[in-house]
């Protein structure tokens, strides 16, 4: 009997490009403001391409996108007096704008939903403050990559989310819309998988999800089932 769920957060509540977009644009307009002389040099594309290149050479940082951006301005800020500052101040403006989140429209009400019927928790590579966003009260246990120190698919991370329900992985499912991330990882690390997929795509892996759903509305009507025949 499934006990918990465990959410991705990235493009399964919420799409991420148009808020990293909207985070890029306030970083831009950042820059203009506070250091106008470099700012035409930086456009959104460079800084992207840079925050990439920092990505590709540390990775000791490849679980925290943060640390992976205050990088980046450090080093695009280098000989700047009071570089720290100023760093923090960009990473601040950008982090503000990154949690200004539009949700999916089934997302609200699916949380709300599935929160009366099993635990709660989120599961995620990236950097979303759900306290910000407004959304912590749902779940009762937030994970990151940051704070395990490794990425999903890596099965450390899901026996973390295990160890923090203090439930058998069977007894945990994960949904996400990644099929190496979320579906691949869930699997191999022995939690139920499901996989969204809102774009209807094909699966092109020889391992299959547990459950493949194409909104959160059906994840909530399935969960109902399988609570009701669990009971039976």
């Amino acid at each position: 009997m499934i006990r918990a769920l465990s959410f991705d957060l990235d493009d399964t509540l919420w799409p991420i490009t148009p808020t990293i977009l909207h985070a890029e644009q306030r970083l831009q307009d950042w820059l203009h403001a506070r250091v106008p002389d470099i700012a035409p040099h930086w456009p959104s594309e460079r800084l992207r391409a840079h925050r990439d290149a920092v990505a590709a050479s540390r990775p000791d940082l490849a679980h925290d996108y943060g640390a992976q951006r205050r990088h980046s301005l450090l080093e695009i800020l280098d000989g700047r007096a009071e570089r720290d500052r100023l760093v923090e101040d960009a990473f601040a403006t950008f982090y503000a704008a990154r949690n200004e989140v539009a949700l999916y429209d089934d997302a609200l009400g699916c949380l709300e939903h599935v929160a009366t019927r099993v635990r709660l928790a989120s599961l995620s590579n990236g950097n979303a403050d759900l306290e910000r966003i407004g959304l912590a009260h749902h779940f009762e246990h937030r994970i990151s990559a940051r704070d395990v120190g490794v990425m999903k698919p890596d099965p450390v991370i899901f026996a973390h989310l295990c160890v923090a329900l203090d439930l058998a992985p069977a007894q945990i499912a994960h949904i996400g819309d990644d099929p190496d991330m979320d579906v691949l990882g869930a699997k191999q690390a022995g939690l139920f998988a499901i996989w969204l997929n809102r774009e209807g795509r094909p699966w092109t892996h020889a391992l299959r999800p547990d459950l493949e759903v194409s909104n959160l509305n059906q994840l909530c009507v399935w969960l109902d089932a399988h609570l009701h025949a669990s009971a039976e």
